[in-house]
């Protein structure tokens, strides 16, 4: 009986497709974001991660295109200049920037997105899906940061700084996920984009329904 219902979970998840939902992860760093993504996206059919933009080099274990787009400075002031992204900030002299989204291509495409922006940008667009991780403890948030040997003590200072009032923001969110073991906040991501899915086709379901 374990293997049929395994076998039938697997099919359905084969046949779940995107409904063009925009779905914004907010998170200190160092909370998880990356991972979480990451393994969601392997899991769950018809997801793509936006890929932000910068003018930081990339790290050791950074690929362009996958992690960030990595552009000049000069390339990325371009870029402002001709309205292509969606937020834009400068921190510690580097330049990050998010792509525009087209909702209307991703419903074609059966697709939905997934952003990882600041707490702030969640009012530019039109009625994204606001999930909020949190991380277990600023204590352990501290401890991931430190443990990962990626940042400098300023920047881990930087970063902690931040923590705190960002996570002030996560009461605004619809969902909010406890990042102590990922394997369990990966299964409440899945049931929430899952869910979201099916409000959205019923929501489109009920509108088609009521012309006839």
């Amino acid at each position: 009986m374990s293997a049929l219902f395994s076998s039938l979970e697997r099919t359905d998840s084969m046949n779940e497709k995107g409904e063009g939902l925009i779905l914004i992860i907010s998170a200190p760093s160092g909370a998880g974001k990356t991972t979480l993504v990451r393994s969601v996206i392997d899991r769950l059919p018809g997801l793509q991660f936006s890929v932000s933009y910068t003018t930081r080099l990339p790290r050791a274990n950074e690929k362009d295109g996958e992690d960030y787009h990595f552009v000049s400075p000069s390339t990325f002031m371009k870029m402002v200049e001709k309205g292509n992204f969606l937020e834009w900030a400068e921190v510690l002299g580097n330049r990050y920037g998010t792509a525009k989204v087209d909702v209307k291509e991703l419903e074609s495409q059966g697709m939905d997105l997934i952003l990882d922006i600041d707490t702030q940008v969640k009012e530019k667009l039109d009625s994204p899906v606001l999930i909020y991780l949190l991380p277990p403890s600023l204590k352990e948030l501290r401890e991931r940061l430190v443990s990962r040997g990626l940042d400098s003590p300023e920047m881990i200072q930087f970063r902690m700084s931040n923590a705190r009032k960002d996570m002030e923001e996560a009461c605004w969110y619809h969902y909010v996920i406890l990042n102590e073991k990922i394997e369990d906040a990966l299964e409440k991501l899945k049931a929430i984009i899952i869910a979201e899915r099916v409000r959205k086709r019923k929501d489109g379901l009920l509108k088609e329904k009521m012309k006839d």
